[in-house]
């Protein structure tokens, strides 16, 4: 069974870093590419990062940019979210996500349960 489990969220204050991790289990997770979302409070789920099987390609959304950073490591199925300099508009679930193609949209074939991430001011 395909299964998802994010770990790393917690209460920081804002500037400080957090990493997120997800482990994956029962999907051949080389061959799927990566992502990351969040969604806040009576907010929308939102892409923020992902990237490809071979780590050719990333993407990030606007508001991470040169904060965030994304990373795995096919050896051990996991996936990486370092987020540096974080802000209090970062407070949001965030959800590891997997999918046969690379994109910022919720077409994702598997998705984890979510991690919290709370950043005070």
């Amino acid at each position: 069974q395909e299964q998802l489990i994010e770990s790393g969220g917690g209460s920081v204050q804002a500037g400080d870093s957090l990493r997120l991790s997800c482990a994956a289990s029962g999907l051949t997770f080389s061959l799927f590419a990566m992502a990351w979302f969040r969604q806040a409070p009576g907010k929308d789920r939102e892409f923020v990062a992902a990237i490809t099987w071979s780590e050719g390609k990333v993407n990030y959304a606007d508001s991470v940019k040169g904060r965030f950073t994304i990373s795995r490591d096919n050896t051990k199925n996991r996936e990486y979210l370092q987020m540096d300099s974080l802000k209090p508009e970062d407070t949001a679930v965030y959800y590891c996500a997997a999918g046969r193609k690379l994109n910022s949209n919720l077409v994702y074939d598997y998705w984890g349960q979510g991690t919290q991430v709370t950043v005070s001011s």
